[in-house]
Order: C-alpha cells, then sequence, then structure tokens
C-alpha cells in the first residue's frame, strides 16, 4: 500500500487539466504513441468539441522513481460548476489534489470553491502553473495569488504546460514524495466509496469505486448500503486505458467492479459498497441523492415520438445518474416529459446528446426551479411546474431556492457587475480585493434568477473575464405570483411562469409583445394577454389579414358597402370563436431570450 498515491486533478473551466492528464500518461507511458490522442480522457464528442469535461474519469498509472515501482490512480474531474457533486465525490476519493491554475488567467471562482472542497476533506494541496509557454503568461502575478490562496511557499509551485510537457516530470515526483500513501485496514471489514459510475449496453452498469478497508475478490456477495441492494461482484479490476480484470482489489486502491446491474438508479454516486457476510459498522460519509437544481419540460416536435423520446432518455439516464424525468402533458404540446437538471449548462448538454446520440429533436419548454408552497392547512407542496400551484384561495405563502453566488472579476466591472446582480434580486454580502485589480464579490440571490440569461449577460458585460460559482443555501418566503399566457381567452400552459410580483407586470408586458411578433396573422385578430389570476396585466392583439369584400361593390348607395363589411365582421367574428391558433416552436425559446 506504501507504493500507491491517489490523486485528482481540479482546475476552473479551460486551464489545462485534460491535455496536462494526456502528458502524464505519455510519460508515464501508460499510453503508446499509437494510440494517443489529445483530451484522451474525453471519450464524448460533445467534451471534445466544447473543450470541457462533463463526466469524471479514473485511469492507473504505473511510475518508477530511484528505482521503486509506483502506483499512480488520477481521477479527472469536471470543472463547471454544474457539476460539483461529481467533484465532491472525486475529492473523498483522493488522499492529494492537483490545484492547476492558468498562467495567462489567474485564479477563478471554481477554483475557490473546488479547492475549499479539497481541503475540507484534508487532501494535500500541489499547486500547478500551467500554460507557462503562453505569451500572455503572468507567472509571479499568478504564483502571488496561489500563495495568498493556499498558504504555500512559493517553491511549492510547479511551473508546467501541459503544451510542451514542461514540469510533468516535476508533477510526477511531487505527486510520489508530497501525496500521502492510502491508510487502511487490508483485515477489516470492506469498505469503498462509489465516486463514478458509466453504462456499458452488454453489460450494465460499471461502477467505479476506492477502497478504504479490506478486500474485495471477483465472485464475492456484496451489498450497497444506501440502495440496500445485494449483487456478485462479476469481475472487479483496475482502470487503465482499458478495464484491467485482477482477482482482488486491496484497500487504497481504486478498480471497478461488473455485477450485471440494468438500471443505472442502482448505483447512486458517493455510495458505500461492503460485503454481506462481514459488513462494516459506518458507511463513507458525505453520500448524498443529487438534487436537481433547474426543470424544463422536454416534448417530441411529432407527438408520435413519445414513445422513442422515452426510450432515449431512459438510455441516456443510464449514462448521467443526475438526469431525473417523468411524464407530464401539457394542452399546447402534447405529451413530454418534465425533467431535472443539475443547471442550465447541463440541461443545454442533455438536449444536445438527445439530438446526436438518438436523432432526437425536442423542444424545451421556460425552465425554472423547485419551489415550496405552502397551503393554509399547513402542508407543504413541492412545485416543479407552474401548473403544479395550489389555488390561490388554499395558497398561505411560496418558499423559493436562495443561492450564494461568488463571482471574480477585474475591478473595472464591478458597477456593470453589481448592478446586474441587484437587477436580479441580489444582495451583497460580501466583496475582497484578491490584487490591486481583481475582486471577489458574493451575493444571495434567488436561483431563479440566474435560471434564464444570467450567465450569458454577466460573460457579456465583463467581456469574458468574470469568473462564476454558486451554491445553494436554502429556501426564503417570497412574494411570487404565476402569471399565466392567454391566446383568445385559452391559456398557454407551456408558457405559464411562476415570477416574482415586482418583475411580472414587466415580463408579461414584454412576453406579449414577443409572441405578437412571432405568431402569424390569421383572418381573425388574435389576442395575446398575459394574466395573474383573473387580472389581465398586458394584451397586445395580432391583427387580421383583411380581405378586400368591398372590391366588387362599385358605384351605388354606401348602404352597399355597409351591408358587406358587416356580413365580414360576423363572419370574422364566428371564425374567432373556432379558430385555433398554432404557436410556433420559436415562441417557447423566445422566452429564454427576451432581452435579445
Amino acid at each position: 500500500m506504501k507504493n500507491i498515491r491517489n490523486f485528482c486533478i481540479i482546475a476552473h473551466i479551460d486551464h489545462g487539466k485534460s491535455t496536462l492528464a494526456d502528458r502524464l500518461l505519455q510519460t508515464t507511458n501508460t499510453i503508446s504513441d499509437r494510440e494517443f490522442k489529445d483530451q484522451l480522457l474525453d471519450s464524448m464528442d460533445l467534451e471534445r468539441e466544447r473543450g470541457i469535461t462533463i463526466k469524471s474519469h479514473a485511469i492507473q498509472m504505473d511510475y518508477v522513481l530511484d528505482g521503486q515501482e509506483y502506483k499512480l490512480n488520477l481521477i479527472d474531474t469536471p470543472g463547471h460548476v454544474d457539476f460539483s457533486y461529481e467533484v465532491s465525490r472525486s475529492i473523498a476519493a483522493c488522499e492529494g489534489a492537483l490545484l492547476i491554475v492558468d498562467a495567462s488567467q489567474g485564479i477563478e471562482a471554481q477554483t475557490i470553491s473546488n479547492l475549499y472542497l479539497a481541503l475540507e476533506h484534508d487532501l494535500v494541496i500541489i499547486p500547478v502553473l500551467n500554460k507557462m509557454d503562453l505569451p500572455g503568461a503572468m507567472p509571479e502575478e499568478v504564483a502571488d495569488q496561489i500563495v495568498d490562496l493556499t498558504g504555500c511557499d512559493h517553491d511549492d509551485i510547479i511551473p508546467a504546460s501541459g503544451k510542451t510537457g514542461l514540469g510533468v516530470d516535476s508533477i510526477l515526483e511531487a505527486i510520489v514524495n508530497r501525496i500521502p500513501a492510502p491508510t487502511g485496514d487490508v483485515e477489516a471489514p470492506l469498505r469503498a466509496l462509489i465516486f463514478d459510475s458509466v453504462y456499458n449496453p452488454f453489460r450494465g452498469v460499471i461502477a467505479y469505486f476506492r477502497v478504504f478497508n479490506g478486500q474485495i475478490r471477483s465472485g464475492d456477495h456484496v451489498k450497497f448500503m444506501n440502495t440496500r441492494r445485494e449483487y456478485h461482484a462479476d469481475e472487479v479490476g483496475v482502470l487503465k486505458l482499458v478495464q484491467l480484470p485482477k482477482p482482488i482489489i486491496s484497500a487504497g486502491d481504486v478498480g471497478y467492479i461488473i455485477s450485471g446491474i440494468k438500471d443505472a438508479r442502482e448505483v447512486k454516486v458517493g455510495d458505500t459498497i461492503t460485503h454481506i457476510k462481514r459488513p462494516t459498522p459506518e458507511a463513507v460519509k458525505g453520500f448524498e441523492n443529487v438534487k436537481p437544481m433547474v426543470f424544463a419540460g422536454i416534448y417530441p416536435v411529432d407527438t408520435d415520438d413519445f414513445e422513442e423520446l422515452r426510450t432515449a432518455m431512459e438510455k441516456l439516464q443510464l449514462n448521467d445518474a443526475s438526469l431525473t424525468f417523468e411524464p407530464e402533458s401539457s394542452a399546447a404540446l402534447g405529451f413530454g416529459f418534465r425533467c431535472g437538471f443539475l443547471g442550465m449548462l447541463h440541461m443545454e448538454i442533455v438536449q444536445e446528446r438527445l439530438e446526436r446520440e438518438f436523432d432526437m429533436t425536442v423542444i424545451n419548454t421556460v425552465p425554472n426551479v423547485s419551489y415550496h408552497a405552502y397551503t393554509t392547512k399547513g402542508n407543504m407542496v413541492i412545485v416543479n411546474n407552474p401548473s403544479d400551484l395550489p389555488n390561490s384561495n388554499i395558497l398561505d405563502y411560496i418558499e423559493e431556492p436562495y443561492i450564494i453566488a461568488q463571482i471574480i472579476t477585474k475591478s473595472e466591472f464591478i458597477g456593470p457587475v453589481m448592478s446586474l446582480c441587484l437587477d436580479k434580486r441580489g444582495v451583497v454580502k460580501n466583496q475582497v480585493y484578491l490584487t490591486t485589480d481583481r475582486v471577489e464579490m458574493t451575493f444571495e440571490m434567488p436561483l431563479a434568477e440566474i435560471v434564464f440569461d444570467f450567465y450569458d449577460r454577466l460573460k457579456t458585460i465583463s467581456r469574458g473575464y468574470a469568473s462564476f460559482d454558486y451554491h445553494p443555501s436554502g429556501y426564503k418566503p417570497s412574494d411570487l405570483v404565476k402569471l399565466d399566457i392567454l391566446l383568445n381567452g385559452d391559456q398557454v400552459d407551456a408558457l405559464s411562469a411562476l415570477i416574482h410580483r415586482e418583475n411580472s407586470y414587466d415580463f408579461g408586458k414584454r412576453i406579449c409583445e414577443k409572441l405578437r411578433q412571432l405568431i402569424p396573422r390569421q383572418q381573425f385578430d388574435i389576442a395575446i394577454q398575459a394574466g395573474i389570476g383573473s387580472k389581465i396585466i398586458a394584451r397586445e392583439t395580432v391583427k387580421a389579414l383583411r380581405k378586400d369584400v368591398t372590391a366588387k361593390c362599385y358605384g351605388g348607395d354606401i348602404s352597399r358597402k355597409r351591408k358587406l363589411l358587416e356580413k365580414q365582421k360576423k363572419g370574422k367574428k364566428r371564425m374567432r370563436q373556432i379558430g385555433n391558433v398554432e404557436v410556433p416552436q420559436q415562441a417557447f425559446m423566445a422566452v429564454l431570450k427576451l432581452d435579445d
């Protein structure tokens, strides 16, 4: 066990952790030049195209230092705020972490939040200053930021470049010399933490785990403690570039288990594996069920494709356990699913994977968050969809989720960032200058306000310099109302939204104006209204296409023309009562982009 080192890589998006992981694999000869390709651990096309890590990956490297052979288990983690639970479980499986900071960009919000996670688990931090080969690198300045943040010495920081391979040998030596070997008792009852799972269509769910105590052999009868399910370990092994079966995995090591599980919901990241005959007295701490933060309806464009969409969602869920969905129906869009996502990026990724991997074109409804509504009798109703809101005669009050948001930006953008957050009902909690021109601002604000276009607008006003990170801080009572959109008096349920009373008038007016531009003109007037309960707060009208019925009437008395116009008026009135208004697809998406 003394020759094993378990470590993960933590960094903000686009600070070069996947490229540096590639260099580590090449330097330790884990992979031959023939097998090598850039972003090797990012297996999805989507990850490569966007340059982001969506799933965490684990791989074992063999490294020789001073004649001693070491086993290095690397866990590559996602850098985006939406996937922070995966990062926390990966950190729990390690003794050390490489903290990678881009020498040209400096420390950003996600770096700080992941660093705090690592320090909570008492990990040894090895700071790495990456992208030293860039002409815009500021090594001294960024090194000072790292020293201020972590309290390390300047000599502890390793200058490196994933592109040229600079500093990779120093990183490997530091991993062996600074990170402690895992502690654990091989003779104790089995206690292993699941930190990730993937789905294989032939073998079922493959769970990746780290053994803290005891041993696991192939053929063992094991139990997952939180789901209370029991399985036979058909195969256990270690994770090289491919899965390498082994007869036994002992304390301190990282491996995988295949036990023919076909339902991804049975394997939860953060669960503990133990033996049935000799169970461990306590599970690994920190397990949570992943809680979705953002909810949206996903509907097939063609209602006949509903069953195909269900199959596609189930297959996607096997690969992405944090996606939740349940069937729902809408008068405007037919049958579809109410889905829960970790955040807006997660929602985008799911939609894109449905289109790419399953060839399903879908319509997304307006995303919203989960509210707690309390009735006058004191019962709590969880509201994921505006139509679930209890009637106003039995509704007492509504609570909405709040977050603590950390924004790091250049000091010249403080004004615009502050006014954006205050517009979104944010409250300033703290403001700290990290350096003379970089400032960290902390706000408390409602989650619902960042669901729409907050991230895009933040990037726009800061010219891309602001970085953003958040974590939930609980529920608070709020003055929310349900805003309905009516077309010719008929409610369009897919456009309903729960919104703060102060913003409802402005929001309703803007939606009506946008819909007036998007809904095609008919032979009759279409009234577009926004209403709260029975009170209409905004109205726009799509004017009818006028057919000139008096064209054939030339000469004669004015009463002949009037008679024809009266007849047309009656026809239009009747037509309006039976006429259907088609809402184009863009209308559902337009609500997300009201500021364009």
